[in-house]
């Protein structure tokens, strides 16, 4: 139910992207149409509708002619896997304090990627500074950094940035030479050693399919490299990323920074009012890497810490979904 509750509340982010998209089909659009408006439409519809230009202007418009202009940009939008969603910049925010290692995060990530083991691709640690201070549970993921060491060491371009924040992993193109790995000072990258070790449900969405960015969710490739990627294909189609829905506690908060929006599924607040408010921070920021992943502090916690580590240990292998 909990998580059903979250996926009827992904309209934030699908919402998002479809005003992204009118902007640009409004700049875009717009100017075209400004071209044309001296010149008399062949089979104009009759009706006209009232559109703002790019400097505020209000003018009157055949609608037949803002159909024409719209359905030529959306042509024009091809997505390009490598390049990611125009004008976006995705972040997630992890509230330690209402983080239980609940583990859902991590089965939901395990389900939809084919993952199973230690090579989850999001790990919860019990952290502990002292003996003398509080326990708290901290998950950990890919950083999607803005200056990402791992991009600059792969020798055949295998690892690469989109213009939307996301670090993917090509993984026709990864040789196995693992110095990504080696590079990437927060330790979240993987390698498999084997074959997929869940048994999966080959469907239409799976026959066919390499696990390659462009067709992400597919089973990894043995003797290549594998880490989070945001769910690049959920992102797309405007929905949130499985663990943001699957967390029962609301600790993963996602969406974009340039609209300073951010949601868990169940609430939607302002990005940067939520790191001022709750002292937010990223990790080893002195290394200069800008990581797209921030940090709430386990303060004023809504949850009581319990000893899960023996269900962390505990890692379930499970079927695809259909």
């Amino acid at each position: 139910m909990a998580a059903n509750s979250k996926k009827s509340r992904r309209g934030f982010l699908d919402k998002g992207l479809k005003i992204g998209l009118a902007g640009l089909v409004g700049g875009i659009g717009l100017s075209k149409l400004s071209s044309k408006l001296n010149a008399k439409s062949e089979s104009p519809s009759g009706d006209t509708m009232e559109l703002m230009t790019t400097d505020g202007s209000l003018i009157q418009v055949d609608s037949s002619e803002v159909v024409e202009v719209v359905s030529s940009h959306d042509h024009q939008m091809d997505y390009d896997v490598r390049e990611g969603i125009p004008n976006r910049k995705f972040v997630m925010v992890v509230d330690l304090a209402k983080c239980k290692n609940a583990l859902s995060c991590q089965r939901a990530c395990n389900k939809a990627h084919y993952i199973t083991g230690e090579n989850a691709w999001l790990k919860v640690y019990q952290m502990q500074e002292s003996e003398d201070t509080a326990p708290y549970w901290m998950p950990t993921t890919c950083q999607h950094c803005d200056r990402p060491a791992c991009v600059t060491v792969c020798p055949v371009d295998a690892t690469f940035k989109r213009k939307d924040g996301l670090v993917l992993i090509d993984n026709e193109r990864c040789i196995g030479c693992r110095f990504c790995m080696a590079a990437c000072p927060y330790s979240t990258r993987v390698f498999n050693w084997g074959e997929p070790g869940q048994e999966i449900t080959l469907n239409m969405d799976v026959l066919g399919h390499e696990p390659t960015p462009e067709h992400a969710g597919m089973p990894s490739l043995k003797g290549t490299v594998d880490k989070c990627d945001f769910c690049p294909h959920m992102v797309k189609n405007g929905e949130l990323p499985h663990c943001v829905t699957a967390c029962p506690n609301g600790v993963f908060y996602f969406g974009d920074k340039y609209e300073d929006t951010v949601t868990n599924g169940e609430e939607t607040v302002r990005l940067s009012g939520l790191l001022k408010e709750k002292s937010g921070y990223r990790l080893l920021e002195g290394l200069g890497t800008e990581p797209s992943v921030y940090y709430l502090p386990p303060v004023d916690r809504l949850v009581e810490f319990e000893d899960g580590m023996e269900n962390f240990m505990e890692f379930q292998s499970v079927e695809k979904p259909e």
